[in-house]
């Protein structure tokens, strides 16, 4: 095409500027037969028509130019599908294929030709990690009954398979956590794109090692035999009668709490025990759904109706015990906090000798505010008022870390139950709402989770803060999803409750059916649904 274009312009020229191919200096005089006319006056501008040869040439010369680089960027454009083209980015594109950087779509932040916008990528990724997460969590949850009946060395493989997709979505949820926090850079596309691609090849990993051990699992279980089948209901209505015992215990516990602490210490817990009742009755439910089943012959429907009794039983036992730790971590709370204010004024007296190099300014900005804030404090206990005691400590944490006081002593252990009570409140929350939790919170509480073991006190109080975002933005989760499960609870008591808490996978059913152990292609090949 630009060969073409440039012998059609090259032609032109010849044929309109003739002049230009002949010069005086070369021209051979052919004889005449008539008298030789006399030279033609030269024009009353000064110029003659040779004198507009080289202006000629050069504005054809441009000209050709022109339409060369043209014709040369049109061809670019179309055959490039990147910014800034060529090869490399050719070799880059095919490259983000074979990994699944563009998800199999390609794509720019636009959503250039045969590219799938930035958006679409990172909606991907947020599916991926939360089926990754909900698929390991069943996966433990059900290990856990494998291992009473069979034992720990019996399940150490598919212990070994859970941890190491644990691992491999922990790793996921952390490469999301610092891409919300800005890294790699938003305005690196490409490098966005690999974040996300990493995200989701994780993810599919953690889900091969799953279904990898899914059929030894099973059969480990033998839950289509029927002595295995017979082992494993009664194991199951065991547990659940000792949690039905513990829930009036638990709702004294409740109770009790209310009367001593200050509205806001008993929030994480909020009506936990109601929700445990509500996992109970939908357990009884399908207890004897498995039963009748069984005794009919009917495994492959009781192996359902059983996994999904198991996965309320577990849910039960997530709130019971969120009630009592809680009450436990308030009483050590309260113990600590005389401890944790003579250890914030201590951590005052010598803040300047710790914040050598902080301009003085900002020392004495940082030592009026602890001030502040534990004057408030005393104030509060003094007044005869019910306080939340974990809230106390955390106020007193945050006033006194800036004056490099967190790191040892009381106010490091302080720190260490804050952050430790956030982190199992988010966790437990999580757990039993994880059918309308989205990836997000749960980002937030992996890196909570990950700066609470990593055995520094430093970072205790941003393990706090993260935990009790993750607690927030699942609640959010849970409030817009809202309830469209209503309806189920007419067919069984307590089937909102488990397709919210992700007992049972909505589907085409109006009971959904069970997951159990294994990863998304276990999760294909639906178990039936519960009835």
């Amino acid at each position: 095409m630009t060969r073409a274009v440039l012998v059609g312009t090259a032609g032109i020229v010849w044929l309109v500027f003739p002049s230009t191919t002949i010069t005086s200096a070369s021209a051979v005089a052919l004889p005449r037969a008539g008298p030789v006319a006399p030279a033609a006056a030269p024009r009353q501008d000064g110029t003659s028509g040779d004198d507009l040869v080289l202006p000629l040439i050069a504005v054809g010369a441009a000209g050709i130019l022109a339409v060369y680089g043209y014709v040369r960027r049109t061809h670019r454009a179309r055959t490039r599908t990147t910014p800034g083209g060529g090869d490399r980015d050719g070799a880059d594109r095919h490259g983000a294929d074979r990994h699944g950087e563009d998800g199999g779509d390609g794509g720019s932040r636009a959503g250039g030709p045969g590219r799938a916008p930035l958006t679409a990528l990172e909606a991907r990724a947020c599916d991926a990690l939360v089926l990754a997460d909900d698929c390991v969590r069943t996966s433990r949850e059900e290990l856990g009954f494998a291992e009473v009946r069979s034992g720990t060395e019996a399940c150490a493989p598919f212990v070994r398979a859970v941890r190491q997709a644990e691992t491999e979505v922990a790793a996921a949820f952390r490469t999301r956590q610092r891409y919300d926090e800005g890294v790699p850079d938003p305005a690196d596309d490409r490098a966005r794109r690999r974040a996300l691609a990493d995200m989701t090849g994780r993810c599919e990993e953690a889900g091969r090692l799953l279904d990898a051990a899914v059929t030894q699992f099973d059969a480990l279980r033998g839950l289509d035999r029927e002595e295995s089948l017979g082992e494993a209901l009664v194991l199951a209505e065991t547990r659940f009668r000792e949690l039905a015992g513990r829930t009036t215990a638990t709702e004294q516990i409740v109770t009790a709490l209310h009367e001593r602490y200050a509205p806001t210490a008993c929030e994480p817990v909020t009506g936990y025990v109601e929700q445990a009742k509500d996992r109970l009755m939908f357990a009884t439910a399908h207890l004897n759904q498995a039963r009748q089943s069984a005794d009919r012959g009917g495994h492959t429907r009781a192996a359902a109706e059983l996994r999904a009794a198991e996965g309320a039983v577990v849910q039960v036992a997530v709130f019971l015990d969120a009630v009592s730790s809680l009450a436990e971590d308030l009483e050590e709370a309260a113990s600590l906090v005389p401890a944790a204010l003579s250890g914030a004024e201590a951590a005052r007296a010598g803040a300047e000798e710790r914040l050598t190099g902080v301009p003085a300014g900002e020392v004495q900005a940082r030592i009026l505010h602890a001030g502040a804030v534990l004057t408030s404090v005393r104030r509060e206990l003094t007044s005869g008022r019910a306080y939340d005691p974990l809230g106390v400590l955390r106020r007193v944490v945050a006033a006194t870390a800036p004056l490099g006081a967190v790191r040892a002593g009381v106010l490091s252990a302080a720190a260490l139950l804050t952050a430790r009570s956030a982190v199992a409140a988010a966790e437990g929350f999580i757990t039993t709402h994880r059918g309308a939790v989205g990836a997000t919170a749960r980002a937030r509480l992996v890196e909570a989770q990950r700066l609470l073991a990593a055995e520094d006190s430093a970072v205790l109080p941003r393990a706090d803060a993260l935990a009790r975002t993750a607690r927030d933005l699942a609640e959010q989760d849970v409030r817009t999803h809202g309830n469209p499960y209503a309806e189920a609870d007419a067919h069984t008591p307590g089937t909102a409750g488990a397709l919210r808490g992700g007992i049972l996978l909505p589907g085409p059913s109006p009971t959904g059916a069970a997951p159990s152990y294994g990863g998304p292609g276990k999760r294909k090949r639906r178990a039936p649904h519960v009835s």
